[in-house]
């Protein structure tokens, strides 16, 4: 799972079904998947130098990413927890900027897109090197580039450096990730078995038809089929079962990973003492944007962009993992 949970979200969304109240303990951690911090207009070199190196990536599992820049048309930069700095360039910038990198592999015939891929930590055990001193006049003086960042960390210890006191010299702002709770009355269900991935005719849904189905409750889709429903004839697969209440929450925002293996361990505890409800979901959306999809793999956009993942944890303690991306990029591993 370690290997699973390595991007930043934008969504992370829960469903369980025979659910009226939230437990304390989860609800608790629901309401505690913050802060992160949008920085605006800062320059990339503040993010390479020794300093800030030292204070957060050294110290923690430091994330970024620019803000409102689209993967398929500008420039875009993340950083990784495990030190790398992954940007993706057009070819004039790139070209500027001076840096070894790559062709992107959704560039097409004529390479338009180019990826730079820079290990900061092996950058900074050695700031004297010719590398470091190249890196640094690249983004200092040959091509100097600015992005509005979102940013979040991670802290292994009790340190007490702040993202909000470090940048104070640059309009930085504190977020916390938006949380929408709701108790829905008289839902279709889909009917699972935990052995059945495929389903049974007659006896239990597949993985991929609680897929669709748990995309169009997100979505808050008409689930009944009506004829003069024109936006959607959708319905709830069969064998299905109508539940008198289930609980959905949705958190939207810069979400780390670790919150999120903190949030599927709780929900997993919850079958902990005997339930009605049969299983609950843990659904987390990535960014469309976002340069990197799984671990370090690029991320092309084309059609959707998306990157995603879903956890079925069944009240017997199996679980289904369900992984999916767009239709050009590499697999999940």
């Amino acid at each position: 799972m370690r290997n699973i949970l390595k991007l930043v979200f934008l969504k992370v969304s829960f469903f369980i079904p025979e659910c009226g109240v939230l437990p304390k303990e989860l609800k608790s951690l629901v309401m505690e998947t913050g802060p992160y911090y949008f920085v605006k207009n800062l320059p990339l070199h503040e993010l390479i130098t020794q300093e800030f190196i030292n204070t957060f990536v050294k110290k923690g599992s430091c994330y970024a990413l620019t803000y409102n820049t689209n993967i398929d048309e500008d420039n875009t930069v993340a950083l990784l927890p495990n030190g790398k700095l992954i940007l993706s360039l057009d070819k004039d910038t790139y070209e500027e900027a001076g840096l070894q990198g790559r062709p992107s592999r959704y560039s097409g015939k004529k390479a338009m897109k180019f990826i730079v891929s820079i290990d900061l930590m092996d950058l900074s055990s050695n700031p004297d090197s010719k590398k470091y001193e190249r890196v640094s006049w690249s983004f200092k003086e040959k091509k100097p580039l600015k992005f509005d960042f979102l940013l979040a960390w991670h802290r292994t210890g009790t340190e007490e450096s702040t993202m909000m006191s470090y940048f104070s010299k640059y309009q930085i702002q504190e977020h916390w990730p938006k949380v929408a709770l709701s108790t829905v009355r008289d839902v279709q269900c889909p009917v699972l078995q935990s052995s059945e991935l495929g389903g049974q005719p007659e006896t239990s849904c597949s993985a991929p038809e609680l897929f669709d189905w748990l995309g169009a409750v997100f979505c808050n889709a008409d689930l009944n089929n009506e004829p003069n429903n024109f936006i959607s004839t959708y319905c709830c697969p069969q064998p299905s079962t109508v539940v008198a209440t289930a609980y959905l929450c949705t958190i939207t925002g810069f979400i780390l990973p670790e919150k999120i293996g903190v949030l599927l361990e709780q929900l997993s505890h919850y079958f902990d003492e005997p339930k009605l409800a049969p299983w609950a979901t843990l659904s987390v959306q990535g960014f469309a944007d976002s340069p990197v999809s799984w671990r370090e793999n690029e991320h092309g956009f084309h059609r959707g962009g998306e990157h995603l993942y879903n956890f079925v944890i069944f009240n017997n303690q199996d679980y289904w993992l369900q992984m999916a991306v767009g239709a050009h990029d590499d697999c999940p591993p």
